[in-house]
């Protein structure tokens, strides 16, 4: 099952194991169980620590596996192939059930451990998913930290009928205890805020008793993380508080043009970040969102940015990184079948649509990039791009206009997403050369339209344009003395996660500036 190499690999790894795994699989005489058979059985040849045995009788889905220790029953499952971008996870739950240590925070896996309440975790997910393998791995670990939380992940190209009877037309899926949980990318501290009810307030206790910083950054993406260094390597106080480290790095996958690596994933790039940031004395927030700007009383004070928890944190510059999120169309039925049909990621939850129709809308370079890539996967591709013409490079509408399984539909307005009830079944959309009414039958709409800045907590506080972008001059100056801004959610043009990091770069230095040259107000 596993190549050489990747046996070198895996067996340097489970070295560092202390103290023995078992792995318990639950097969039939299928074909897929045969192949688990052969992957478990090469792990365990690779080290001593690692048994392998079979118990085919238990009421588990089959093909699954158990990774515990001898003598207990709790642990994570893998229902299905954990190969695909989920090998690493397969890889960390050896390695954590084993003995090594996780890198989240002492704090967080504590909180994990006190948690006293059953908790059943199961994640459907694609072996083509680059957001799923942080879900995954967040609820293995708290399988592994805690007897009465288990979590079984769940390859749905695996198990498509319960794909079908669960309509689960996204992934990463959770389902928690039965009942829908969460969908998309969720980190350990946001799967664990979520189910301990107590968690936000004691977070907002904690963050009110912080003294104020110099610099606080909020947003913690490209942008965010090159302030972060820029201001630490200064030596001022500087905090970084955002909603999820590397913002929409995390649902980019292949990375090509940051110069000077050749190729990168989204995932990698933003545990790189991540990593660099930590080697600076950089008060990290994570899983904290701000809700409000409050402009200091004269110049020279202190800002302050209230968070949803209800903390407010203080500081003498704040620098805006807060990045922008997926544009939506704001037509009926979007928001009612939202990962019911309507999905943003095409390379998460396209092998859901295996033999099925779907429409990507958007003719720019994302849109046609999601066609091209569907194409290999559905039944037929409609695209629909609202202008005369599409706005991606020549090279890739070469590629889409030679795919036989795809039509493209210029000048088409989409004004209603179909469905049941519960799932997706057509759209609506009107031609506007002619202003005539049409209808497509389908069962996934892909959106690809752009993004909108996350600003909206900003109303009142800086000045923004008509699309909300912060206003900032050649510093990265707002109209608000000691407040900075940087990135996508700015109005500086072309939205690139090298042009985020130099702005992120220069806000910081601006703000040092700022610093030093302002006295502190009494």
């Amino acid at each position: 099952m596993l190549d050489t190499n990747l046996k070198t690999q895996l067996k340097a790894y489970l070295e560092k194991l202390t103290k023995p795994v078992e792995l318990i699989a639950t097969l039939d005489d299928g074909a897929k169980s045969a192949e688990i058979r052969s992957l478990l059985a090469d792990i365990a040849s690779l080290s001593e620590k690692v048994s392998f045995r079979e118990e085919n009788d238990r009421p588990v889905r089959k093909p699954s596996f158990l990774i515990t220790n001898p003598g207990s029953q709790s642990g994570p499952r893998f229902a299905g192939s954990p190969m695909g971008h989920e090998f690493t996870s397969l890889v960390l739950a050896l390695l954590q059930t084993g003995g090594h240590p996780s890198k989240e925070s002492q704090s967080l896996l504590e909180q994990v451990i006190a948690l006293d309440t059953d908790l059943h975790f199961e994640t459907y997910y694609s072996l083509s998913c680059h957001n799923c393998p942080d879900v995954v791995q967040a609820l293995n670990l708290m399988a592994v930290l805690n007897p009465r939380i288990s979590h079984t992940a769940i390859d749905g190209g695996m198990f498509q009928n319960e794909i079908t009877e669960r309509n689960v037309m996204g992934v990463p899926a959770v389902f928690l205890n039965g009942k829908e949980f969460g969908q998309g990318r969720l980190s350990l501290a946001e799967i664990v805020g979520k189910v301990d009810t107590n968690a936000e307030k004691r977070a907002a206790e904690e963050l009110n008793k912080r003294d104020a910083y110099e610099v606080l950054i909020v947003g913690s993406g490209p942008a965010g993380a090159a302030a972060a260094i820029y201001s630490a390597r200064k030596g001022i106080r500087t905090g970084l508080m955002g909603e999820r480290f590397g913002g929409q790095v995390l649902d980019t996958v292949d990375i090509e043009n940051y110069i000077s690596v050749q190729k990168t994933e989204g995932a990698k790039l933003a545990g790189s970040l991540r990593a660099h940031v930590d080697d600076y004395d950089v008060d990290v927030i994570d899983t904290q969102s701000a809700i409000k700007l409050i402009p200091a009383a004269k110049e020279g004070g202190l800002h302050a940015i209230e968070t949803a928890s209800g903390a407010v944190l203080k500081s003498r510059s704040i620098i805006i990184a807060t990045g922008a999120r997926w544009r939506n169309m704001g037509v009926p039925g979007e928001e009612q079948y939202r990962t019911k049909g309507v999905t943003y990621c095409p390379h998460c939850d396209g092998p859901l649509f295996k033999g099925k129709r779907t429409a990507v809308i958007g003719g720019g370079n994302s849109g046609v990039e999601a066609a091209i890539d569907l194409a290999g996967l559905v039944e037929h591709v409609t695209l629909l791009e609202f202008a005369s013409e599409m706005r991606a490079d020549k090279v890739l509408q070469d590629k889409l206009r030679s795919l036989k399984n795809v039509d493209v539909i210029l000048n088409a307005q989409t004004t209603e997403v179909k469905g049941d009830g519960s799932k997706v079944t057509g759209l609506s959309y009107i031609d506007r050369n002619n202003q005539t009414s049409h209808e497509i039958a389908l069962s996934g709409i892909f959106v690809q339209i752009g993004l909108l800045p996350n600003t909206t907590f900003l109303e009142g506080a800086v000045e923004r344009n008509k699309m909300g972008e912060i206003i900032i001059d050649a510093k990265c100056e707002t109209s608000l003395k000691g407040v900075f801004a940087a990135g996508d959610c700015t109005t500086v043009p072309y939205k690139q996660i090298i042009i985020a990091s130099g702005e992120g770069a220069k806000a910081s230095l601006s703000a040092f500036d700022y610093l030093i040259r302002t006295q502190p107000a009494e």
